[in-house]
Formats: structure tokens, sequence, C-alpha cells
């Protein structure tokens, strides 16, 4: 899969994932340290991957998907970072974030590996967005080809009422 950050080319680690496949697991770290994989998660599902909460594109995304997850019933809207757990308690203190769950994958990297976006030369997570259904098949996928670009939302929205 071939990324850019603002225009320059970044190399992705990790399985790269389709419509179809079965949701790896992971393990992150919620706001309080505590562990969470998919097991933790149920239902339908939508795990946002973003580089950091601390920056226009990302507190513009996770805005909307948090105005979004106040719309959509039945559905968790997770975002994964490479923040530290405190810092995205903190940024959604500040920001008001209440719908949508903020984990970091700052101590395995293992969403990042298992979901294809953690980026090689910056450390952090790529844009990307993922649709998971009751059954832990994945029915959406988006990796956005340039990282500072946000994700196509109608569709994301779309995926999740199907």
């Amino acid at each position: 899969m071939n990324i850019t950050f603002k225009g320059n080319p970044n190399t992705l680690e990790g399985n790269t994932l389709e419509v179809g496949d079965v949701a790896p697991d992971f393990l992150v770290s919620d706001n309080n340290l505590r562990p969470l994989t998919l097991e933790d998660t149920s239902g339908k599902r939508v795990f946002v991957s973003v580089p950091s909460l601390d920056t226009a594109v990302c507190d513009r995304e996770v805005r909307r998907f948090n105005k979004d997850a106040t719309r959509i019933k039945d559905v968790s809207i997770y975002v994964i970072s490479m923040d530290l757990p405190f810092a995205q308690k903190r940024w959604c203190g500040n920001a008001g974030i209440e719908a949508v769950k903020t984990v970091s994958d700052y101590k395995d990297r293992s969403f990042g590996q298992n979901y294809g976006t953690y980026i090689q030369e910056l450390g952090l997570l790529t844009r990307a967005v993922f649709v998971i259904d009751e059954d832990n098949k994945i029915t959406y996928v988006e990796y956005c080809e340039e990282v500072t670009q946000e994700p196509d939302y109608d569709k994301v929205l779309q995926a999740v009422s199907i």
C-alpha cells in the first residue's frame, strides 16, 4: 500500500486488510492503562486509526466521528493512535469527546501491525477506517492515501448503516 505524508512516500508495516477479511485481534491500552482487545469489543464497530489527536486534521476527524456517534445507534467507535493514554484522556476532556472511545497502541503496536497502519518512518499510525460487523468481518476499509487528508465520512456512515 502506498501512502504519503505531506507528499512524501511512507512505508506501512503489517498486514493490509480488505473487505471480507476477519478482523485481526489487537492489544491496545484504554485511557486508564487497561488492556483492550478485539474480544473486549462487540457488535458493529468502527476502528478509526489516526496519527495523533493533537493535530488539526485528527482533531477535526475525531470531533466529526464523535458527532456521528451520537446519531448512529448500536455502533461503537474506537479511535486508535500512538498518543499516550494520559494525553488522549486530557485531549478528550478538553475537546468534550464522550461518544467515541480513544485507545492507544503506544505499547505493543499490535493494532498498527495487525491492521497495516504503522508508518515505519514516523512511528505513528496512518489515517484509516475499518468497519467491523457483529461476526468480526470487515465490511469497509479505507486507508487514506495522503495522511493529512480526512476519510470519506459519507462512505463510512453508509457502511455502518448496512
